[in-house]
């Protein structure tokens, strides 16, 4: 119990330390995706190296930003959630991008991955959702966009490495992190509806969250040896 009531009153300290983890691995996957992208051109990577930036804004304004605001600014902390909403969409329609570009792009171009005339799409379908969502004074439409893209992207990359294509491994950690991607989601706005800040299940989550952003880390750094 006491551990539970050190948490209780840290845990701001927590949810800090927790996306300092996050937005340290997100910048090494983005390191690491970019060098790979240099050797090999491979358009995929460029935007599976987007995903990445973009969810380590996402953590870095939602928890650090949101941190200063909620001591020194209440008034504007609200904001916090449809900023971080409008990135986390966004990362997430970049991590399902980079498993559709061959469907879409005939080859590599030399031309901006974050902003060009599809990316562009994108980004004004996330200024909708997350507009829509201030308007209805909720995040459902964040949580059942990225549902969608979680489902989606564990079938094509499941499918993929199926196909025994090329990468079969990457495509197997990637497979399973969108699966678990989809698990910690769920489980996340649960526990938020119906438990709140309960510490145990809380932590539990953070740690599943942890691992599944190491589980991609992971598979990157064995492409990088290769």
């Amino acid at each position: 119990m006491e551990i539970y009531s050190w948490i209780l009153q840290n845990k701001e300290i927590i949810k800090i330390i927790y996306a300092l983890i996050i937005v340290l691995i997100c910048a090494v996957i983005v390191l690491k995706s970019h060098r790979m992208f240099k050797l090999s051109l491979y358009q995929g990577i460029r935007y599976f190296r987007n995903a990445f930036l973009f969810y380590g804004i996402a953590f870095a304004i939602r928890y650090f930003l949101g941190a200063y605001l909620l001591f020194s600014f209440k008034n504007y902390y609200f904001l916090i959630e449809h900023v971080f909403s409008f990135f986390f969409i966004m990362a997430g329609f970049f991590l399902l991008y980079s498993l559709l570009w061959k469907k879409i792009e005939s080859s590599y171009q030399d031309n901006s991955s974050l902003f060009n005339s599809r990316i562009l799409l994108f980004y004004l379908m996330t200024l909708v959702l997350v507009i829509l969502d201030y308007l209805w004074g909720n995040l459902y439409l964040l949580f059942y966009s990225q549902v969608f893209v979680f489902i989606f992207a564990f079938a094509i990359s499941f499918s993929n490495y199926k196909s025994k294509g090329r990468n079969r491994k990457f495509l197997k950690f990637y497979a399973l992190a969108m699966l678990l991607f989809f698990i910690a989601w769920t489980l996340n706005a649960f526990i938020e509806t119906v438990f709140h800040w309960n510490p145990k299940v809380t932590i539990i989550i953070y740690l599943l969250n942890i691992f599944i952003f190491l589980l991609f880390l992971f598979g990157i750094i064995r492409l990088t040896k290769k």
